[in-house]
């Protein structure tokens, strides 16, 4: 069993957590490869030195059948852990090192367990569905893919108009900053706070929710994700911005985006006793009295 570790730049673990981690990777026998920011993170707090055969930089590469990627952090850091695999059917455990995220579910006091359902394969997996959109990125022809969700923003200070088609029927002209559109696993991300639905991860769609539309009766709507959908860009600016998670490039005006569901996914770690209902239920604080 190999460990692929990943953690972001400017994430300085907690030396006893490091400690939980290389001391579990030893415990089990387990081989490991960290990302060149994790290590230097790790070098920096514990002055634990990582011999360089151990680390990799941008893409974790080919891997033994059987691996798991660990990431410490939080959410955006598991996102671009993912993004890392390059598609690579790898699970993904995140160990929360910071609030309570919808991806990266495991505290860091459990970190013991996390390495001991590994170790007994008892890891309880969900396969997370993405989405691809291919367009032309900064003049180059492109497929970009998300785990959360794919944005269309405005670059500057005036609206942009996006004509979105589902299947070829035409849905709308968004006169607004920009559109979302989300996968379930991002419903609980940036689609929630621009006023979308929440969905439940294992539902089979696709969420376009407008942001800061200048048409008031403009709602977010959910769509099967056998769909296509196609959207046309138009700016006074020439450019607008699209983000596929947590990377971001310029579009030019005119451009078309076609987005799909895409036929890569990952397998999420899930605690056994937390659901995706407990996480939504503590996260939002429904039913807690703040009188």
């Amino acid at each position: 069993m190999k460990i692929i570790l990943f953690s972001r730049k400017g994430i300085s673990p907690r030396p006893e957590d490091v400690d939980k981690i290389f001391g579990a990777i030893e415990q089990y026998g387990f081989s490991y490869a960290i990302n060149k920011e994790f290590a230097e993170n790790v070098t920096e707090s514990t002055l634990r030195t990582i011999p360089a055969e151990f680390i990799y930089d941008k893409e974790v590469g080919t891997q033994p059948e059987e691996s798991v990627m660990v990431c410490y952090g939080g959410d955006g850091t598991l996102l671009e852990g993912v993004h890392r695999l390059n598609g690579a059917d790898i699970p993904v455990v995140g160990i929360n090192g910071g609030h309570l995220g919808f991806l990266a579910l495991a505290p860091r006091e459990n970190i013991d367990s996390v390495f001991a359902d590994i170790a007994n394969s008892n890891l309880n997996l969900e396969q997370r569905d993405m989405i691809s959109v291919e367009g032309v990125f900064e003049g180059e022809t492109k497929k970009l893919y998300a785990l959360n969700e794919v944005s269309i923003q405005r670059l500057g200070a005036t609206m942009i108009s996006i004509e979105a088609s589902i299947d070829n029927n035409i849905v709308s002209k968004y006169n607004s900053d920009g559109v979302i559109i989300s996968t379930p696993t991002g419903s609980t991300a940036y689609s929630l706070s621009a006023g979308g639905p929440i969905l439940a991860p294992a539902c089979h769609s696709f969420l376009l929710t407008p942001l800061a539309p200048h048409n008031l009766t403009m709602r977010p709507i959910v769509v099967p994700d056998s769909s296509e959908v196609k959207l046309h860009i138009n700016t006074r600016n020439n450019e607008a911005l699209i983000s596929a998670d947590n990377r971001t490039f310029k579009v030019a005006n005119d451009t078309i985006l076609t987005i799909k569901k895409a036929k890569r996914y990952i397998r999420l770690a899930v605690p056994h006793n937390i659901s995706f209902f407990d996480s939504l239920r503590n996260k939002m604080m429904w039913g807690v009295d703040i009188r």
